[in-house]
């Protein structure tokens, strides 16, 4: 019957002690940072344009909702005319 991972990380842990598992730590963050990969200008700038699209889209969702529901506030409670919209 195969063991689980589990009893084999506590044996591990008290065989290397707490330095030896922080060095394991820091050794496996090295290892996942050699993975990572840098875009390149045009990705980056491709990448800047969408961001900025989507953040100016929900800007604008957000400001028109903003208005309507204020509009229809100030209908219900002060009885101002929700037509004139300035």
């Amino acid at each position: 019957m195969a063991e689980s991972g589990k009893g084999t990380e506590a044996v591990d842990h008290k065989r290397r002690g707490f330095f030896g598992t922080i060095a394991r730590f820091f050794a496996e963050v090295m290892s996942e940072l050699k993975k990572v990969v840098t875009p390149t200008r045009k990705e980056l700038i491709n990448m800047f344009g969408v961001v900025l699209g989507f953040v100016v889209v929900m800007i604008v969702i957000v400001l028109t909702v903003d208005f309507v529901f204020g509009k229809l506030i100030g209908f219900a409670f002060a009885r101002t005319p929700i037509w004139p919209l300035w």
